[in-house]
This record gives structure tokens, C-alpha cells and sequence, in this order.
């Protein structure tokens, strides 16, 4: 199917890039105008994989690979083009335009939604039977009111087979449905059976208000302990978050992100009703993506056991770019919050929140206690693990802050401190600047072993670099097209890749249609797609006048009649340009 200009123009706009690709591959200089990775398509151990904000493409140095989001959405996951845009959309939380097919997954969503809703009606309505009174007891015991278990829709998943199925076939569901929906699941033998049993249900509302998913808690001691609903049509792990629906009201935009669902419930029935966690899964970038709307500063109060600091360091690895201020909870007294609501109270819990430190502040503390600064060996560890904590700081008042707090616990000169600060910072900058080198050095190497996509380039090196060009410019001056329209066209280009490219830019050009690298991705072959966006890379890096213009147009012509590129297979990208700069120069352009 075909998809408007303006429906993929606010696809494009919802959908981060960067945020995008972190999700499979680690980025460094997150944030900055062009972000590195260690490509996703193919094995190494430099970063040669770039990600440009401001065109919101991507490409690799390394292999070739290119393109948008679409694009990456499409071989990552091994998609379709219509499936990549409908992966999009979902988690834009942009419907797909209507058509047949469309029609169809729509109404499979929408039987979804309905299904959950009905299975929550269920499961609050098994709370109240007899055989929830174990249930109903655990809930007393972790003194929850009944407005409380109200409010979060908890219920109960009925020790049966196939209680929950038999209901929901009665309201009109197939038992494909409810497999597909993750409500049911077959057995060994061959018969549709409940996916929850003998659980405490929480159901998982999104941000309209809908019955996602659930998650259940067993009341004995067997395993898993929750267990929570796979990925369905309306539902993905790591993309939700537990109680935002609530949560995202509080006008101070502050979130405390708690480890489960007991917390939260616990949190919101003390007062703290921006309470949220993440659902059954470990956080995920698109989850801090999600919180970013909502919220400015960030409260970490993860279990104080072993796993929650595990938590809390690798949550802090990926709030580490992230525009939103943080701060870690010191949980004392309990290990988690609940507990420390029911046995100290919710002046404690408040109290532990208005103490909680800056990633600055905890990193140093967490440093500290490994050592016993009281001895010399301990100090110099300390000051050791500080340095390396305080050269992340770009904020030179913070920075020196900082400095002198740990001189006064070590009880040792600043100066010396800040000296070693400021070396491991050059140091950092040496290497991010080497590591930038090399990949302008990639770029900047137009015979790179299968940098791009083109099977001919290499026996047409100068006859490629000219079309490129051509291909280039006309992306930026579009107007190029008619100006030359009488000595350019689709027979002026010796490689097969790039005529085509061009008769696919012309013709949008013609239709007045848009060119930025998005709007191709539905008619292209990855190798065009990879093509179009180093081309939106070079074009910053060429001229753009008419006389290379010319230039490149005389070139083709030339490399067209002697069918020969040999004389060019030698020529670095930099010769290239510098005879197109004298030709310029001698045609007084």
C-alpha cells in the first residue's frame, strides 16, 4: 500500500532516531549532533555506525547501511515496508490509514482491548468469591483499602482450567482470539486453558485509559512469581509503564519510579500518587522516552537488596543522556518502599525522598563505601574511583563542587584532585576526537571496500563520484533539474544504481513531492535507501553551485563516450574535488 506524503511526514516527526537505535545497539556522545555506534548490521570493534539527528537517518561506514527509521525498523526486526510503518506507528501511538489490511489488524486491536476489559471485569468479580479468601487476605496484610484495590482494578485469576475462557467464549470470543491475546494458551494436550491461575491480577492500563495486559502474583511459594502478559497486538514489553495513567497528572512533572506493582499501589495509597514503575521487564530506553514526557526530575527508589541496586546502576547507565533530573532514593529502614510505608509511615518515606541524592552524589557515596578511607590505600582508591565519577561533569561549578567535597572527606588538597580531573578529561576528548577522526576519515574515503551500495562503482570510480554529485546537489537544489533539464537525463549516468536514483528523484521533483529520505523508503531497495543517505551526508560537503554542477554533468559525458574508468580508480575524493574547484576556477564560475 501507499502511504501520503503527510502521513509519513508526522510518522517521521514522532519517531526519535537516536532513541530508536539505542534500543539495539549502545551509542556513544548520546545527544550530540552525530551520535556513534558499533553497527547493528555487521561485526566491529570500532564505532563506524553514525546516527545524524537533524536529517533523522543513520549510516555506516563500515558496510554501507543506511537510511531512516523505516529503514532500520525494516532489517532489524526482518519486516516488510508496511510492517516496519505499522511497528512505527504503535509506538508513536499513530493508527495506521485505513484499508483492507488495515481494517483487519484494527479490528483485531479492538477485540483486544474489548477482551482484556471483560477479563478485568472477571477477575475483580472472582476477588470477592470464596475462593479468593487467601487473596483477599494477602491484600490485608499489605494493608490495602478497599478503595485502594478499586482504584488499581486488582483482582483474581480463579485456581481452574479454563474459568477465564468459558467466560469470555460466552461473550462472544474464539478461542484463537483469546490465544492470540495471551489470555489463554493451549495445553499439552491439545485444550484451550487459562494463561492465569491462582493469581492476584494487575491489570495494565495505558495512557487512554485501555486494558493492555496483566501481570499476576502467585500466593504461595511457586514459580514464577509474576508472571505477565508476552507481547500482543496492543501490547510490548519495555514500551509501558506501570501507572503513568494516574501518575502523569501531577502538575510538578516529578516521577518516582519504583521496582513493582505493590510499590506503586503502596506509594499512591500514602499520598505519592506519581508513583510509577516499569512492567515486569528491565527498563528500557523507550520507557525513559515515555517518562521524559511527563515528567523533569526523576526519583529512582528501587529495593535496597542486591538485585535493586543492580537496578538502580543500570538505570542510571540509561538515564545517563537523558534530559530529565535525578535523583536515588537511600531506601533505609525496609527494603522497599511498601515496607517502609507500613512500618515507619509516610513521614519516613517523605523523608527519604527529600534526602535523595543527585547520580552525582550517589556515585560517590556508593564509591566510598567500598573502601575504608580511614587508611591511606583506602583514600587513594577512593580518590581513584572519584576522579572517574567527577571527569563526567561537564558543568565546571558542579565540577569543582564536587572536587572539594571529596578533598574534605579524604582530607587531602583539592589542586592535586582537579589536576587528575582535568587530565582524565583531556584524555577523554583525545580519544573522542580520535575516535571522530576516524570516522571522518571513513567519510571522507570514497573507494572504502563496500562502503557503498554500488556493484559498479569501483570499475567507474570517477564516473560514480560525478553522478553522486549530480544526485547529491539535486537533493539540495532541486532546481537544478529544469535549469539542466537539455543536457541532463537518465542516459547521462553510467551506473544502473544511480540512474535509477535519479529518475526516482526527478520524478518527485516533477511532482513536486518532498525529498528528504523518508519519502523514498516505501519505493526503494536498501541499496537506493543506503545510497540516498550517504548522498544526504556528501551534500553537506560539496558545493552545491552550478558550475560543479556543470562540471559533473562534462564529466559524465566524458567517462560516458571512453567507457573506461581506469584513469579514475586511483583518484582520492579530495583530488576529486580539487579539479572540479580548477575547472570552476578556469571557467570563471
Amino acid at each position: 500500500m501507499r502511504f501520503s506524503d503527510d502521513f509519513i511526514s508526522e510518522l517521521r516527526s514522532r519517531i526519535d532516531i537516536e532513541e530508536l537505535i539505542g534500543r539495539y545497539t549502545d551509542i556513544k556522545h548520546r545527544g550530540s549532533r552525530t551520535p556513534t555506534a558499533l553497527c547493528p548490521f555487521h561485526t566491529e570493534k570500532t564505532p563506524s555506525f553514525v546516527i545524524y539527528r537533524d536529517t533523522s537517518s543513520y549510516y555506516c561506514f563500515g558496510c554501507g547501511a543506511g537510511g531512516d527509521a523505516i529503514n532500520f525498523i525494516k532489517n532489524i526486526e526482518h519486516l516488510d515496508y508496511v510492517e516496519a510503518v505499522r511497528f512505527l506507528c504503535e509506538r508513536a501511538g499513530m493508527a495506521m490509514p485505513a484499508d483492507p489490511v488495515d481494517d483487519e489488524y484494527l479490528r483485531l486491536r479492538r477485540r483486544c482491548y474489548e477482551a482484556n476489559r471483560e477479563a478485568a471485569r472477571f477477575f475483580c468479580s472472582c476477588l470477592k468469591t470464596q475462593a479468593a479468601y487467601e487473596a483477599r487476605e494477602y491484600l490485608k496484610k499489605r494493608q490495602l483499602t478497599d478503595e485502594t484495590v478499586k482504584r488499581f482494578g486488582l483482582g483474581f485469576a480463579p485456581d481452574t482450567w479454563d474459568a477465564l475462557t468459558k467466560y469470555l467464549k460466552g461473550k462472544g470470543f474464539s478461542e484463537t482470539e483469546l490465544i492470540a491475546f495471551n489470555l489463554a494458551r493451549q495445553s499439552k494436550n491439545g485444550h484451550t486453558i487459562d494463561a492465569f491461575r491462582n493469581r492476584l491480577m494487575f491489570p495494565i492500563i495505558d495512557l487512554r485509559g485501555n486494558v493492555t495486559a496483566f501481570g499476576g502474583r502467585v500466593l504461595d511459594n511457586s514459580v514464577p512469581k509474576y508472571l505477565n502478559t508476552s507481547d500482543t497486538v496492543v501490547y510490548k514489553k519495555g514500551q509501558g509503564i506501570y501507572a503513568l495513567n494516574f501518575a502523569k497528572n501531577n502538575t510538578e512533572r516529578k516521577l518516582i519510579l519504583c521496582e513493582g506493582y505493590m510499590d506503586v499501589i503502596a506509594m499512591h495509597q500514602a499520598g505519592f500518587t506519581n508513583a510509577v514503575a516499569a512492567l515486569g521487564t528491565a527498563f528500557t530506553t523507550e520507557q525513559i522516552s515515555l517518562l521524559s514526557r511527563y515528567c523533569d526530575e526523576l526519583f529512582l527508589s528501587f529495593d535496597s537488596d542486591e538485585a535493586g541496586q543492580k537496578a538502580t546502576a543500570r538505570a542510571l547507565r540509561l538515564l545517563s543522556a537523558s534530559p530529565m533530573k535525578l535523583r536515588i532514593l537511600n531506601i533505609t529502614g525496609g527494603k522497599d518502599p511498601d515496607e517502609i510505608i507500613k512500618t515507619q509511615g509516610r513521614e519516613a518515606m517523605q523523608g527519604l525522598i527529600n534526602e535523595a541524592r543527585n547520580d552525582t552524589e550517589y556515585a560517590l557515596a556508593k564509591a566510598q563505601k567500598k573502601y575504608d578511607i580511614l587508611t591511606d590505600d583506602g583514600k587513594l582508591s577512593f580518590i581513584s574511583d572519584a576522579v572517574n565519577i567527577l571527569a563526567d561533569i561537564n558543568n565546571p561549578v558542579q565540577r569543582e563542587l564536587y572536587i572539594s567535597r571529596v578533598a574534605s572527606i579524604t582530607e587531602t588538597k583539592r589542586d592535586p584532585i582537579a589536576a587528575q580531573v582535568e587530565k582524565t578529561r583531556k584524555g577523554r576528548k583525545k580519544r573522542q576526537e580520535a575516535e571522530a577522526f576516524q570516522n571522518e576519515a571513513r567519510e571522507a574515503a570514497g573507494d572504502d571496500k563496500g562502503k557503498i551500495p554500488n556493484p559498479e562503482r569501483r570499475a567507474n570510480l570517477k564516473a560514480c563520484r560525478a553522478e553522486e554529485t549530480i544526485l547529491a546537489s539535486l537533493l539540495k537544489n532541486p532546481d537544478y533539474l529544469i535549469r539542466y533539464s537539455n543536457v541532463l537525463s537518465a542516459e547521462c549516468f553510467v551506473t544502473k544504481v544511480n540512474r535509477d536514483l535519479f529518475i526516482s528523484i526527478s520524478e518527485r521533483i516533477k511532482n513536486n513531492r518532498p525529498l528528504e529520505l523518508s519519502y523514498f523508503s516505501e519505493e526503494s531497495s536498501n541499496e537506493e535507501i543506503s545510497i540516498l543517505s550517504y548522498l544526504t551526508i556528501f551534500g553537506e560537503k560539496i558545493a552545491g553551485t552550478t558550475g560543479e554542477f556543470e562540471d559533473c554533468i562534462h564529466t559524465l559525458a566524458e567517462e560516458k563516450i571512453k567507457k573506461d574508468a581506469s584513469s579514475g580508480e586511483e583518484l582520492s575524493d579530495e583530488d576529486f574535488m580539487n579539479i572540479i574547484a580548477r575547472k570552476r576556477k578556469k571557467s570563471g564560475v
